[in-house]
């Protein structure tokens, strides 16, 4: 499929209402809209906008109160007493993380869910001190978005003796699931790179481009997978393609600004950028104007996240691609918590649909709020 073809089902597929938490159930998402002079926050849990379940990771029973780490108490999160933590690893002055807070905040508010939460400020060691903390308040479930991988040991392993369930968004945690924790929901990060590859290679005729690659925060699975994905694939369909330089930008505008600024400065010959995530590519962009060169025209530029002013750049011809990483985890979060103190369960790993903004539909995507 090409990448016309590509962008025009997946933002079908955006469209789409429907949702599956479970192998065989599947319920209609709520949506909402608190009036919010933003277009895209307005937007934000609307069902064109809300996250909707590619795939779980198999079929079969899900994870429940009674299976996991060898039984948890029963607990209706929306009796109104029921403590639930959330646990967000970085600045929510980062567009995801203020649509993913919100989102969260939202749906508890909507379900009538006791909510407390902490922000790690891109910091693991606080982290875990923070769902610590939060577990002496009387959290009794907990959502993390974790800020790395593998460093939420010493969490994760104080709410497992104390029979807390985690369940983890956006990013993986070590361990196994429906033991260590509850489940992961989150994106398909392999397959986005390899999507941002496919559009440097149409952009760049046929992948004759000299890449530099700004990797996120080392530690956590979206940087591993974003790098290897894109990687993979351009050396098994697009020979021409040569990486010239890859460091990371740790997921910031600012570092991927000074990264950018080296980078021009050493490679001369680059061509081609593909971001691991909006912030840099937006730190990339002046990083080439500053280096007398024009974004689009001289250095073409790709992709992942979805903001709004990232697909803005998309639509001006600045960037070719914007491939989502939707952070509206509000709905299917909460849902989650509630098919694992259910009958239903909950699967190990479950994948969310994300859109591909082009400059075909980028314009479309902005205007019907599918951007944060």
């Amino acid at each position: 499929m090409n990448v016309s073809s590509r962008a025009k089902a997946l933002t079908a597929a955006v469209l789409t209402a429907g949702l599956c938490l479970a192998a065989a159930g599947c319920t209609k998402s709520d949506s909402s809209s608190d009036g919010d002079s933003h277009a895209s926050a307005a937007a934000a849990d609307d069902s064109a906008a809300s996250q909707q379940v590619a795939s779980p990771s198999a079929a079969g029973p899900g994870c429940t109160y009674k299976t996991y780490g060898g039984g948890v108490p029963r607990l209706d999160i929306t009796d109104g007493r029921t403590i639930v933590g959330f646990s967000q690893s970085e600045s929510t002055s980062n567009p995801f993380r203020a649509t993913e807070t919100k989102s969260i905040e939202q749906q508890a508010k909507k379900l009538g869910v006791k909510l407390i939460e902490r922000n790690a400020n891109a910091d693991v060691n606080t982290q875990n001190s923070q769902i610590e903390d939060m577990i002496a308040q009387g959290a009794k479930a907990l959502i993390v978005a974790p800020e790395n991988s593998d460093g939420l040991g010493p969490a994760l392993a104080k709410a497992k003796s104390a029979k807390i369930p985690v369940l983890t968004i956006d990013r993986t945690v070590g361990g196994t699931a429906c033991t260590d924790f509850m489940a992961f929901i989150g994106s398909d990060f392999y397959h986005q790179a390899q999507l941002a590859a496919d559009d440097l290679a149409g952009a760049t005729g046929g992948g004759d481009a000299h890449v530099a690659i700004l990797t996120g925060t080392p530690g956590n699975n979206v940087t591993t997978d974003r790098t290897k994905g894109f990687e993979d694939r351009a050396r098994a369909k697009y020979p021409k393609m040569k990486v010239v330089a890859s460091q990371t930008g740790n997921f910031a505008q600012t570092d991927g600004q000074k990264v950018m600024e080296q980078l021009l400065q050493s490679h001369s010959d680059i061509n081609a950028v593909y971001a691991e995530n909006d912030e840099m590519a937006l730190g990339a962009i002046q990083a080439i104007r500053s280096a007398g060169k024009t974004p689009g025209k001289d250095v073409k530029v790709v992709s992942i996240d979805g903001i709004e002013q990232a697909v803005k750049n998309v639509g001006a011809g600045q960037m070719v691609s914007d491939i989502e990483t939707n952070p509206r985890f509000g709905p299917l979060a909460f849902q989650a918590l509630q098919d694992f103190y259910g009958t239903t369960g909950v699967q190990p790993k479950v994948i969310i649909k994300d859109g591909h903004f082009t400059a075909g539909n980028a314009k479309q995507a902005l205007d019907q709020g599918l951007v944060y």
